[in-house]
Parts: structure tokens; sequence; C-alpha cells
């Protein structure tokens, strides 16, 4: 029986995905051992992660240690590894959960009917940018932490010194695979918040030409690694990070073809501004250059420049 190390984060969401690809391979005859490695995206609680570097933060010391020959493989969330990784990795992709995001809202249960000037709690510029975009009264309060932890900030009463917050917006392939769906009031539309590229999908990484990825080839979803390259590919061209809020969601039509939907938002004259565009084709790569390329045409220039100017601020709420 052939032993594989797979590498993974210690929060409770990544040990849950490390043990649904252990699971997988198990069932192949492979032994199985987890190497639990504390990241810096885990260490940094109290910033946002576009002030301290992006999601890469939750993937560098899962590659060092793939690197260094202390595991086999990664298992990432995929919308947490950046478009760039290094030469000599690969990646695979599992079948995919739901990439919708969802609202929490004990109190309000519908984003429509979160009161004026509602405390909305997510670190994501993507979520806030369009959520903004429909309701700029909001106030989007930042919030780090695993998924209880951020859970835990809504519903509280008002008097609450923690802070409380009237909702949170998290993803509902996490609280799924938690078993939190529960704490779900309203599964948001795409028209309102569309996914981060690779949302709702795992990534597992290994070194190209090993036997780890020879083991892990056959744990593929051919319509999963067709949408998530398309959606990496568009990030790739705008070089999409935390510093700029970017959304991505392809889908597999009934012809075999992809279609690709994309918004970008960015701060204009203390407004949110959101861009939009969409195409279809049948090559992943290619697909996602062009509706980058259809939002640069439309503008995105200059909100990637000034999200990155802005650092992550937000503009304030309209009361």
């Amino acid at each position: 029986m052939t032993a594989l190390r797979i590498g993974t984060r210690k929060s409770p969401l990544a040990l849950w995905q490390a043990e649904r690809v252990s699971s997988l391979l198990a069932a192949r005859g492979y032994q199985i051992q987890l190497v639990r490695i504390q990241t810096t995206g885990d260490k940094i609680l109290d910033r946002s992660l576009a002030e301290v570097g992006g999601k890469g933060l939750f993937v560098k010391e899962l590659e060092e240690a793939l690197h260094d020959g202390r595991t086999d493989l990664a298992v990432h969330s995929a919308k947490d590894v950046p478009f760039a990784i290094p030469a000599g990795f690969g990646l695979v992709f599992p079948e995919r959960e739901d990439p919708r995001d969802a609202l929490v809202a004990p109190r309000a249960k519908r984003f429509a009917d979160l009161p004026r000037g509602a405390r909305v709690g997510t670190s994501s510029l993507r979520r806030a940018m369009q959520l903004l975009e429909s309701r700029p009264d909001l106030l989007i309060v930042p919030v780090r932490g695993n998924v209880q932890t951020r859970l835990s900030k809504a519903g509280n009463e008002r008097g609450n010194p923690q802070g409380s917050l009237d909702a949170v917006v998290l993803a509902l392939a996490g609280l799924r695979r938690l078993g939190l769906e529960q704490h779900v009031t309203e599964v948001l539309p795409l028209e309102l918040s569309l996914p981060a590229g690779g949302q709702g999908a795992l990534a597992i990484e290994t070194v190209r030409g090993s036997a780890a990825e020879a083991a892990c080839a056959p744990l593929e979803d051919a319509q999963t690694a067709r949408c998530v390259r398309a959606e990496r590919a568009l990030l790739a061209h705008l070089a999409g990070s935390c510093t700029v809020p970017i959304a991505a969601y392809a889908v597999v039509e009934t012809d075999g073809s992809l279609r690709l939907r994309a918004a970008l938002g960015g701060p204009v004259d203390g407004k949110v501004k959101v861009l939009r565009a969409e195409g279809s084709g049948r090559e992943p790569e290619a697909l996602g250059v062009a509706v980058a390329e259809d939002l640069l045409g439309k503008g995105a220039a200059v909100l990637l420049e000034a999200s990155r100017a802005q650092a992550g601020g937000l503009p304030a709420p309209k009361r």
C-alpha cells in the first residue's frame, strides 16, 4: 500500500477538505497521513487580506512543505490559490460544491429586508463591492477568522460590546461542508453576488511527474476543471487578487461549451462602480482571456488602478 502525506491548514474547514481528499485516495488503496501546517494567513487576523498580501498567504507554507518533500500533496480552497503557482507544480480539481454566497441574517432573514445602514460582515472586497452597488447604505465591517468565528458575529444584540452585526456573508460551500447550512437565511442570487473564481472547488496541488500527481489525477472532475481554469485565466489576465474585487463564474452549457460571467468593482468618486461581462467558448483559457479583454474594453483598467490605490478601503455608506 502506497503512503501519501497531505499538507493542510489547521482550520476546521481545511481539515474537512483534506479529509475529503484523504477518503477519495483511501478508497483507491492509498494510506494517508495528514500534515497540519499553520499558514501566515491563519496567524494574521486583525487585518484584511488586501492589507497583508492576499489569499496566497493561505497557500505559501503548504507549497514550501511540498517543495521541500515534507508532504506529497497539498489541499487548498481553489479560490485561495494564486493564479501563478510555482514552476513544476500542478493542480487537480475534484467535483465542485455549490459556489454561491450565503447570507446569515437571523433578524432580517433576506438581503432585501436588511434595515437601512445595516452592518454586514465580510472581508471580501468582491462581496463588498457587489453588495454596496445594490445597497450603498450598508456599512461593510471586515470580519476575519474561521467559519464558526464569523458566524458568531451575526445575530447578537446591538449592545454586545464585542460589536454585533446584522448579517454576515460567507461561502455556501464552506457552511455545507461543516454541517452549518441551517444558519443560512438566504442563498444570494448570482445577479447580486457573483462568486470568486474557484469558489466552492478544491484544488489538489502536486509536483508534476510525481507519484502523488498520478494518484490524484483520477480525482479530477472534467467539468469543474474546465470551469475553474476559465475563471483563473480571467483573473490572471486582470492580475486579480484580494486588493482587486473580481468575480468570475463559469458553467458548462448543454452543448458542452463554457459560459463565463465576470464582474469587477472599484471606488469611483466615493461611489462603487461594478463592470460586468460574459462570453462563451470551448477552450477555458482562451475564454477567460476574452472575457477579461471585454472588461478592459469597458474601462476595467481604471477600476483596477482605483482599487489598488485604495488598498482595500470602501466608500462610506450613503445615508
